[in-house]
């Protein structure tokens, strides 16, 4: 071993010297020592690669030199050399950073060399620590983002304990990182969910992560949250998972937006279906409104035809016997044929009335007990003259219990009236009408049933609407206006009853069955009675041949035909008749003549005749202001004889009326008067 010389302490300095620099090079660091006199005592290669200082310029110890070679690679060199100056100054020691113009960070640390109690030179000290540096950057970064994020970013182990808590937790649950850190992160779930939590944390330890998986979470003042979580395992250097990341996002506006898109989404849907019930609704309006004018042109065809058929007959025959020179049989021929199609006439305008009634609600039942058999019968009898003409066969079956109902008399016999015209009407010569009428439970059941053309299925739905035939063609066979069994129906079920009709098919006849009880309850009363086909001349009282005699009627009519016809009537009667075309010349004649009876139309020029008799009813002298009255006219719906009634008239007549029904009514109301003849003429127009 060589020889060591030691110092006064006996160490060996070569030795100590060797090991020193040895040390010096084995750093980390860049190191250089620099004397009172500004000459470098000392430095190691690590200080030379890290500036880059050749070998030549570090052998000139001028550390001048070295410091500018320094200075020119740094980002603030003006501000380096000022440093430096203030460092050596100062016996304290110095920390501080250099920034290269590359971006590398170079930590700086100097401190004061001293032999003896006093200074002899400074040594300094470079690392480079721009990785650390970077990633505590990065870190920093990071930390502000979590703190800033709006998320919830929430750190926990494996046993659900919290171990960090950004500003967004804080914000979304409410909970402090003090109040959180060290506590379950069950705090924040619902009970109900409480065992998401350990299928998290056993997912977590399979290394699995969740990705937007939406749950329920609970904040400090009690209010529910939608969130989405992301959680993710964390694992420590060796890679084992020691916890997990949670990051945290409050969806609940989201779900509130989804929510109202969805109630959104099911208006519109809600919308567009009830848009396609409108459109559908309207196609259908239009369908039934464009079946509606087709009816209703059909229909004006079919009343234009029903009407105009019995008026040519009329006309025809009006004109024609004018001409004179006839046979009796053939006189009688042609008023017969007159009568007979004004009553077609008479019967069209009743049904057209029913039917308004039946529309506007305003038909009304005159209750009372009724004997069904014998209505049915009386209907049967109306019918057996066209049955008979047509050699239709009529035969009835009848319950021989008694069968009495409660109803309108009148009302029911024109219901089958209706049906067994319509019988004979559809069933062809040599055919056979059977009428049954039996007690079946509680009601009564009548069936008309024939051997006629029968109704096709497609129609037979149909049958009972008004205005529908079915056979609307001006080919068709068969007349009507297609409003019987509307009114029959409407007419049934207001008795409490029903109706209904079955057929074969066509050329299979039909049967039409008419159920009604035993007991009905009574509509209210109607005061308007309607004469039907029945009701003849034969049904009034038979009055002497002249039974007003010296009854003086004064007929108001602005139609010089009808003046005409009541002076013919009345005189017949044995009546002094006064004619008067307007409301003002009856009052004049009233006032300057006796008159026992007053015959008005109600459609008269300027002043009507509500007006007259209103203005009659007022008249000081009780011999004019209580004159009888009648009104005579074609306003003969039953609120034109209320309002006729209503404003003074004793009795109220539909035009056209039965010449006999007339007459009775003008002996019931002029007796037991029998006047004298008046002064003047018997007979005048004025």
């Amino acid at each position: 071993m060589p020889k060591r010389n030691r110092n006064k302490d006996g160490d060996d300095l070569p030795y100590a010297l060797a090991v020193a620099r040895r040390t010096l090079e084995a750093t980390a660091d860049g190191l250089i020592a620099v004397d009172d006199q500004d000459r470098i005592v000392s430095w190691n290669t690590k200080f030379l690669e890290m500036w880059g200082v050749p070998p030549d310029l570090i052998a000139t110890r001028d550390a001048k030199r070295v410091r500018a070679l320094i200075s020119a690679r740094l980002k603030d060199s003006a501000n380096y050399l000022t440093r430096i100056n203030e460092i050596t100054g100062t016996t304290a020691k110095s920390f501080d950073l250099l920034e290269l113009s590359d971006g590398k960070i170079i930590e700086r640390y100097s401190e004061q060399i001293s032999f003896d109690g006093s200074a002899v030179g400074r040594v300094w000290s470079y690392r480079d620590v721009t990785d650390r540096y970077q990633a505590d950057l990065i870190s920093v970064r990071l930390a502000a983002i979590v703190d800033n994020s709006d998320d919830a970013i929430v750190g926990k182990d494996l046993n659900s304990i919290i171990t960090s808590w950004n500003q967004g937790a804080e914000r979304i649950f409410g909970y402090t990182a003090d109040e959180m850190i060290g506590t379950s992160i069950k705090r924040i779930i619902p009970p109900e969910r409480q065992g998401e939590e350990d299928e998290i944390l056993a997912r977590l330890r399979r290394g699995e992560r969740y990705d937007h998986f939406e749950t329920v979470r609970v904040t400090k003042d009690g209010r529910r949250l939608d969130v989405s979580l992301t959680i993710s395992p964390i694992r420590d250097a060796s890679g084992k998972i020691i916890g997990a990341s949670k990051i945290a996002r409050d969806i609940s506006d989201r779900k509130r937006t989804e929510a109202a898109l969805r109630e959104a989404q099911q208006i519109a849907e809600a919308v567009n279906a009830e848009r396609g019930k409108l459109l559908e609704s309207e196609r259908a309006a239009r369908t039934a409104a464009e079946r509606a004018s087709r009816t209703k042109d059909e229909f004006l065809a079919t009343l234009s035809h029903e009407l105009r058929t019995p008026l040519n007959a009329i006309l025809g025959w009006a004109t024609t016997l004018r001409t004179g020179g006839f046979r009796d049989q053939e006189l009688v021929q042609g008023l017969e044929a007159i009568e007979r199609n004004a009553r077609v006439q008479g019967q069209i305008v009743d049904d057209l009335l029913d039917m308004s009634r039946i529309i506007s609600g305003k038909v009304r039942l005159e209750v009372q007990r009724v004997d069904l058999p014998a209505v049915v019968a009386a209907a049967i009898e109306t019918v057996r003259v066209s049955a008979d003409a047509k050699g239709i066969r009529l035969q009835t079956v009848i319950d021989p219990l008694n069968v009495t109902i409660s109803g309108d008399p009148n009302r029911l016999q024109q219901i089958f009236w209706n049906l067994l015209s319509n019988a004979i009407k559809f069933t062809p010569k040599a055919g056979r009408v059977q009428i049954l009428l039996e007690r079946v439970d509680s009601h009564v059941e009548v069936s008309v049933i024939d051997t006629g053309e029968g109704v096709s299925p497609d129609f037979l739905p149909s049958l009972f609407d008004r205005f529908r035939q079915a056979d609307a063609s001006p080919s068709r066979r068969h007349g009507g206006l297609g409003l019987g069994l509307s009114i029959v129906k409407h007419l049934v079920e207001l008795h409490g009853g029903t109706v209904r009709a079955k057929s074969g098919g066509l050329g299979k006849g039909a049967t039409f069955v008419v159920s009604l009880p035993l007991a009905v309850l009574h509509p209210p009363e109607d005061t308007q009675k309607r004469a039907h086909p029945q009701a003849n001349v034969g049904d009034l009282p038979v009055l002497p041949v002249v039974f007003l005699q010296n009854v003086h009627v004064l007929v108001v009519d602005d139609e010089p035909d009808a003046r005409s016809l009541l002076k013919v009537l009345l005189e017949t009667a044995g009546a002094a008749v006064h004619l008067a075309h307007s409301a003002d010349a009856a009052l004049e004649f009233l006032l300057a003549h006796s008159v026992d009876i007053l015959i008005c139309d109600i459609g008269l020029p300027e002043v009507d005749g509500y007006t007259l008799i209103r203005r009659i009813r007022r008249l000081d002298n009780p011999d004019k202001s209580e004159v009888a009255a009648i009104a005579l006219t074609a306003y003969a719906r039953l609120e034109d004889r209320t309002e006729a009634i209503r404003a003074g008239f004793q009795n109220h007549l539909p035009k056209p009326v039965e010449p006999a029904e007339l007459l009775t009514v003008v002996q019931s109301l002029t007796q037991p008067r029998s006047k004298q003849p008046a002064d003047g003429p018997r007979e005048s127009d004025v």
